[in-house]
């Protein structure tokens, strides 16, 4: 569906994602042949990458989480992802360093992109994580962790900050490092089972 010169990936991309990532020359030509006949413009809209995430959660209401993340890998803020943006964000979520994630998470917090993180920006994606944990999976949730506000001043009090106060990206990471409990509360491991499920179809 794509004209001749979008059906071959230059080899300045190739290049760059060899050195990011850990896929071979072979399976990035693959899966830009298949993401080409899935998105014929070479670029997923806020509104596709939403679609993908609803898809896989019927029974919840992923749409706050999908743009949060959307947003956090749409480097240069043009509103879509190209195929380096996205195979970047499919490295980072399946198969990317410990370090690698916890930037990511970071950028994922960091609403607005100031370099640091608020307790209201802990609120705002905790909330959007819940949106997609079923109703009766929260009822299993421990009893300091079972709604939003609770999660959220679980984790603000973990960095031990003051309501007002802020975390910069050094805190956040070298907190969660130092105690990686931490990590299972920021975090959603469905996107990586999204991802794991996007890759599968591209094959």
């Amino acid at each position: 569906m794509g004209n001749s010169k979008s059906c071959a990936l230059s080899k300045e991309v190739l290049e760059e994602l060899k050195l990011n990532t850990r896929y071979t020359k072979e399976q990035l030509h693959t899966w830009y042949q298949t993401f080409l006949r899935e998105c014929p413009t070479g670029r997923i809209s806020q509104q596709q990458f939403e679609s993908i995430y609803a898809s896989f959660f019927p029974d919840a209401d992923p749409k706050a989480y999908a743009q949060h993340v959307f947003r956090s890998f749409d480097q240069n803020s043009d509103g879509t992802l190209d195929f380096k943006e996205y195979i970047v964000a499919l490295h980072l979520t399946s198969s990317g360093k410990t370090m690698e994630k916890l930037e990511w998470a970071f950028a994922l917090y960091d609403l607005d992109g100031n370099g640091s993180i608020t307790k209201n920006e802990i609120q705002e994606i905790v909330r959007s994580i819940f949106n997609m944990i079923s109703k009766e999976a929260q009822k299993n949730l421990p009893q300091d962790e079972n709604t939003p506000e609770k999660r959220a001043d679980k984790i603000w009090d973990f960095f031990g900050k003051k309501e007002n106060d802020k975390i910069t990206e050094g805190e956040f990471i070298q907190g969660i490092m130092d105690n990686k409990n931490i990590l299972r509360l920021i975090q959603f491991d469905e996107p990586q089972k999204v991802q794991e499920r996007l890759k599968e179809k591209k094959h």
